[in-house]
């Protein structure tokens, strides 16, 4: 689930436009959700700006646990979004671009936003801004997978997630590109930034105890 937005031509120029997901209209007007980003969240409160190598989806699964209204859901989909994240190098993942949110006294993980692909010059490895499996940031399958139980996910579920996100990827990626507007010489560069041959480079099952 990734926040609402669109391209439309203004004045002959490409303009993007983004639904506004703490905002929610009632017959009263407007009303304002509360927001906590995720390096201020209530389990990661000691993961600030300055402190990089703290920050973790491990931890933030652990507020999806303590904190939202659905917790195997919001962990489930954070998973999702580490997967994804990794496979299209989006390297400025760090804890503000997360966040939950609340209209009501329930919190849930928001929407997903500022998700970037950064082509990158290394072809052997590839890390995320932040921890994402017992390998630290190191964004391969195998250490994706390395803490799944974290995520209140059974084995199944993360390799399925894992395997599924790596072929939409593969199959979807440039056509949703350029349905969207972007240009096959953009789409192009890009395409770099998408990590598909080595993903599973050294893949092996790895159990919660190793």
């Amino acid at each position: 689930m990734a926040a609402e937005s669109r391209i439309v031509n203004v004045a002959g120029k490409d303009t993007l436009l983004i639904r506004r997901f703490d905002r929610q209209r009632t017959s009263a007007g407007y009303t304002r959700a509360r927001m906590i980003s995720g390096s201020d969240s209530s389990a990661n409160q000691t993961m600030h700006a300055t402190a990089r190598d703290r920050w973790s989806y491990i931890v933030l699964a652990e507020d999806c646990a303590a904190s939202s209204r659905k917790p195997k859901a919001d962990a489930r989909e954070l998973f999702r979004r580490m997967c994804f994240n990794a496979l299209i190098s989006n390297t400025d993942d760090h804890p503000r671009n997360h966040a939950f949110i609340a209209f009501d006294r329930n919190w849930r993980l928001s929407p997903a936003y500022d998700l970037f692909p950064y082509p990158t010059f290394s072809q052997d490895r590839r890390d995320l801004a932040m921890e994402c499996g017992r390998q630290g940031r190191f964004a391969n399958a195998a250490n994706i997978l390395s803490e799944f139980p974290r995520f209140l996910l059974d084995r199944g579920e993360a390799e399925k997630i894992v395997y599924g996100m790596q072929e939409q990827v593969a199959k979807t990626w440039d056509c949703t590109a350029l349905q969207c507007g972007v240009s096959a010489k953009d789409v192009e560069s890009i395409r770099g930034a998408i990590c598909l041959s080595w993903f599973f480079a050294g893949h092996r099952e790895l159990d919660p105890g190793d």
